[in-house]
């Protein structure tokens, strides 16, 4: 038992990596907000200055939205090392 325990826990090297990996989801996850807000706040200008009418500027938003929001559970709340260390520990828990 003590020898499965031992090939489960990580290398100092491999937190650095799983570490250095989450770091990037996460910036990348907080670069692809920025550039969302930035991006739907010009296309309420381009319609605000352009005599308004049909707010077709919600489209864009709405779909890109939802792709903000997949992107978003995927990054905080189905993030797979969290899910795999919870697994992993189940499992052992189960086995003492």
């Amino acid at each position: 038992m003590e020898d499965q325990t031992q090939s489960l826990k990580m290398t100092e090297e491999e937190k650095y990596r799983f570490a250095k990996k989450r770091v990037n989801e996460i910036r990348g996850y907080y670069v692809s907000l920025i550039i969302y807000i930035i991006v739907n706040i010009a296309l309420f200008l381009i319609w605000l200055f352009n005599g308004r009418g049909y707010p077709w500027f919600f489209w864009p938003m709405g779909g890109w939205g939802i792709a903000m929001i997949f992107q978003t559970l995927n990054v905080f709340v189905f993030a797979k090392g969290n899910w795999e260390q919870r697994k992993i520990k189940e499992i052992i828990d189960k086995m003492e």
